[in-house]
């Protein structure tokens, strides 16, 4: 009895003690609205700042707050879109939603956030429109403003889209890509320098005839993700793995040409199926294949050739072959993959098919790097797989035998690499262990230059990897 007394008496205080606590909070909170125009507001912003917006297409919200930091409370008669643009800015302050809200009201000391979402009218040209407005706030007659500004980009619809004739995709606007774009078979496609595609979430292209997509130095072709606006801070949404499928190239389908194409953000990387080694499925030059969740390239029984190319960045394989005729000259093999553990090596190299059968390679890797934060290789010898990698850099310790001949090993390429800062670089520091460590006689004059425009072949050595080293300025 004397127990339960004892938690009478504490539950009688706490509760005193409670309400005391709530008395002492509501005198300090002034509930009399303040009407003097000189008790305004303060933002947490002076701009808020939309990413390039497609036209047609909602945006993420934007937020800020809104203070009142004097002690009375103040009534917002009006919150409003100026109007100034073509575009649509829709608010939400409250739960409540629209263009123009009235009668919110901020306690003193206190905030309330205030969500901005964007949908723009199409600009009818080419180029990206730049968009500026802005949010009105009239406070005891006072009107205060956060602006708000935009790039408003036009781009063509590709939704579900089979190509069944010869097509030119131009760099006149970006294509935005919802499901499958499918290039039938027997139709060549080009896709022109300097065009974009952006692929919705799930979204591939899936090539059963022969796609060219050939870019320059100046004008690269991107493919990538659709969602153009940062994912927080100043980091966008291209740093993104699995923002979209990928890209696939199917049976029957050979002479593929890519050059200066810079692929990333997807989940399946670029893969290639082939039912005849003798025909060349695919030929990469100075392209850019990074950030997969799973894998940058596959091959399959296929023949693919690559020169000054750089596949980075996946989730458990960089490149994954099931036998084929490959050849792959200066390129950099390279995985810091940032959103999980590396599940597997850089470069995998399979014998058997899953059904058993045998997977045959007449393989060369020639001044190319293999480096990262996991293993190189998943065999310890190349032995009877006609696979030879020749002045071709590693992390690992070993030594030449008949298939890695001349190679570098236990060394470091030096990259540009800051994975901690989100900078995915593979350029040579200075004093990289590729510089002139390669073979020109193995370099083809077709891969002379690398994807910045630097001679391979100026110098006295030759560099291996899919860049050439150029060395850093001195600084006093």
């Amino acid at each position: 009895m004397r127990f339960l007394n004892m938690i009478k008496n504490l539950h009688y205080l706490l509760v005193a003690v409670v309400a005391f606590v709530a008395m002492a909070m509501s005198s300090c909170i002034d509930d009399e609205i303040s009407t003097s125009s000189s008790d305004l507001l303060t933002f947490s912003t002076d701009t808020v700042k939309f990413d390039t917006v497609i036209t047609r297409q909602g945006t993420p919200t934007k937020q800020f707050l809104v203070y009142n930091k004097g002690k009375k409370m103040l009534n917002i008669s009006s919150i409003k879109v100026a109007g100034e643009s073509n575009g649509h800015f829709f608010l939400n302050v409250d739960g409540v939603k629209g263009e123009e809200i009235h009668d919110i009201e901020v306690r003193g000391e206190d905030s309330i956030f205030v969500f901005v979402e964007s949908r723009l009218d199409p600009t009818n040209q080419d180029e990206p429109e730049y968009l500026e407005d802005n949010i009105e706030f009239v406070t005891n007659g006072v009107t205060q403003k956060v602006a708000i500004t935009a790039w408003g980009q036009d781009v063509i619809i590709l939704n579900d889209t089979t190509l069944s004739k010869p097509t030119h995709l131009t760099d006149n606007k970006p294509y935005v890509v919802y499901g499958t774009l499918t290039v039938d078979s027997l139709i060549d496609v080009t896709i022109d320098p300097g065009a974009t595609l952006l692929f919705h979430d799930k979204a591939s292209l899936f090539v059963k005839g022969k796609l060219i997509a050939n870019g320059t130095e100046d004008k690269p072709i991107t493919l990538r993700g659709d969602r153009l606006d940062h994912v927080v801070g100043e980091i966008g949404y291209d740093i993104m793995s699995g923002q979209w499928d990928g890209v696939y190239f199917n049976y029957g389908s050979y002479d593929n040409e890519m050059s200066y194409v810079l692929m990333r953000g997807n989940t399946y990387g670029l893969q290639v199926y082939s039912s005849d080694m003798s025909r060349q499925s695919l030929h990469l030059l100075n392209c850019v294949l990074h950030n997969c969740t799973y894998l940058t390239l596959l091959g399959e029984n296929a023949w693919i050739d690559a020169e000054g190319t750089e596949f980075s960045d996946a989730g458990i394989y960089v490149a994954n072959f099931f036998g084929g005729k490959l050849q792959f000259v200066n390129c950099t093999f390279a995985n810091y993959y940032l959103f999980s553990v590396i599940e597997g090596p850089i470069l995998n190299l399979l014998t058997k098919f899953e059904d058993g059968t045998e997977a045959l390679f007449d393989a060369h890797f020639d001044n190319c790097i293999f480096y990262g934060n996991t293993s190189e290789l998943n065999v310890d010898a190349l032995d009877g797989m006609n696979v030879l990698m020749r002045n071709c850099l590693f992390k690992s310790k070993g030594e030449d035998d008949d298939c890695f001949i001349n190679c570098v090993w236990l060394a470091d390429p030096k990259f540009y690499t800051e994975r901690e800062d989100y900078i995915f670089d593979y350029r040579l520091h200075d004093g990289s262990d590729a510089i002139a460590r390669g073979d020109r006689s193995m370099c083809p004059a077709t891969a002379r230059y690398d994807r910045y425009g630097v001679d391979r072949f100026a110098g006295e050595g030759h560099d291996i990897g899919a860049y050439v080293w150029v060395p850093e300025p001195i600084i006093d």
